[in-house]
């Protein structure tokens, strides 16, 4: 531990969403150094460059292996240690999605949980785990996830399971989780798997000492509330000390954490959250911690909606990773944070209304926030508060074309130029967001977060044009 922190931290980049260009992680790994960070929590998802048999689970948008490469090396380049996430168990949308790997469901209708009786599923988790340990070097870790495996023990095989003596849910999860554990440590024995922690809270500490999983994995206890239970976390370590788990890790969020759709990230949320880790960190034996992982979500799981985009959140990560290394947050770090950001003004307890840095995307941070905070208002403000828009341009004047000739000019000025503002600031974000993402990532966000209002706001306006013809 230095300074009251835990010494290993690593950045989670959730690559299942918005994956980043290669060039703007070049950019950005140096800054994630000097921040604090020292790791890369990389969870590739779909767009690890998968072949052979496994190629359709590669998205249009996946890295090349050259990428890849690129991508480790720089991250060595930088003293950042590298630890791979596979999904192994539940989260494996994004295999079981594929009419190719449907059959190896828990529940066939369900393409969330990998069924752990077959041969084959187990097969696919190593040829999965050899093609990304194939690409990295020197690895100490590597994450099989296993969190969230839902409608486990559902599938017509674990009924049937099920059915025999002493068998239950809780030793059907250790038991997979314990043949992928073992599959890597036979496989490669200088590598220690991590497991997501929440399949395991509930389990007896008897079940889980005599399951043989505690001897082949080290568990990462996720929590991202502002108000996590210290006590309860310090009492969970205990039980899996006792169960014979010889480290354990920490997961906190820097974002993604507090809406499906957040656009924008509230540093306060994710600072309180890692303080709260911290104070974890104290109340338990030093030994015991192996590190801790700043999760960033980009998408709570495969099919949802984007949250905060990478560069948005960059200031949270920062003020997170800093309290963390400095052991807590105090004004000297504030100010530390807005030195190494290029930022003068940073707000923890409320979001940003106008946000300027110089940091790698933070052109993105200014534009997202103003769309974030004024797009919607200020169409709606327009198209549901003003009186000569509800009263004399309402749905049925446009449907008819009808227009009062005076009545028109008390807001068709304002409509076109508030259209115009607002197509020049999304032409701009648009050529900001392709500098970093790709373009089906900057497609999504604009279609969430833009256009509903946007479109809106043009209907009017071409409304209004025809209207005016049709009375000429």
């Amino acid at each position: 531990m230095e300074a009251g922190g835990p010494r290993r931290r690593l950045v989670h980049l959730d690559l299942k969403g918005a994956p980043p260009r290669a060039s703007y992680l070049a950019e950005v790994l140096p800054l994630l150094r000097s921040l604090g960070a020292t790791g890369l929590l990389l969870e590739y998802e779909d767009t690890f460059p998968y072949a052979g048999p496994l190629e359709p689970l590669r998205a249009p948008h996946a890295y090349s292996p050259g990428e890849v490469r690129a991508v480790l090396s720089q991250a060595r380049a930088q003293g950042l240690e590298v630890v791979p996430l596979v999904q192994t168990f539940g989260h494996m949308e994004f295999v079981l999605k594929h009419k190719e790997f449907a059959h190896l469901r828990e529940v066939e209708v369900f393409p969330n949980a990998l069924n752990p009786h077959k041969e084959e599923s187990r097969a696919l988790v190593k040829a999965m785990i050899d093609q990304v340990m194939a690409q990295h070097e020197d690895l100490k870790w590597f994450h099989i996830g296993c969190d969230e495996v839902y409608y486990l023990g559902e599938g017509e095989e674990s009924k049937q399971w099920l059915q025999q003596q002493d068998n239950t849910p809780e030793k059907l999860c250790l038991s997979h989780i314990k043949a992928v554990a073992s599959c890597v440590a036979s496989s490669y024995p200088t590598i220690t798997p991590i497991v997501w922690d929440d399949m395991l809270r509930g389990i007896s500490e008897e079940t889980l000492a005599e399951s043989g999983v505690p001897q082949l994995v080290q568990p990462m206890i996720w929590d991202y509330a502002a108000d996590l239970d210290v006590e309860g976390k310090v009492h969970l370590i205990e039980k899996y000390r006792r169960c014979g788990f010889s480290k354990v890790w920490f997961a906190s969020a820097f974002k993604g954490a507090t809406g499906v759709n957040q656009s924008l990230t509230l540093i306060g949320h994710h600072l309180k959250n890692h303080l709260q880790w911290l104070e974890v960190a104290s109340s338990s034996p030093a030994d015991v911690l192996e590190g801790i992982a700043l999760t960033g979500w980009q998408r709570y799981d495969h099919f949802s909606v984007l949250c905060e985009l990478l560069p948005v959140a960059i200031p949270s990560l920062a003020v997170c990773l800093q309290a963390l290394k400095n052991g807590g947050y105090s004004e000297k770090i504030k100010e530390n944070v807005e030195k190494l950001l290029g930022m003068s003004n940073l707000e923890t307890d409320t979001f940003m209304s106008t946000s300027l840095g110089t940091f790698p995307g933070s052109n993105i941070l200014t534009l997202v926030t103003q769309v974030s905070f004024y797009l919607k208002s200020s169409v709606d403000e327009l198209l549901e508060r003003n009186r000569y828009v509800t009263g004399w341009f309402s749905p049925y004047h446009r449907k008819r074309k009808i227009i009062h000739p005076i009545i028109m000019h008390h807001f068709q000025p304002d409509a076109v130029s508030l259209l115009s503002k607002w197509n020049a600031v999304v032409q701009d974000l648009q050529a900001a967001m392709e500098q970093v993402f790709h373009k089906c990532t900057v497609e999504e966000w604009m279609e969430e977060n833009v256009h509903p209002s946007l479109q809106k706001l043009q209907q009017v306006v071409d409304d209004l044009d025809k209207a005016i013809k049709a009375q000429q």
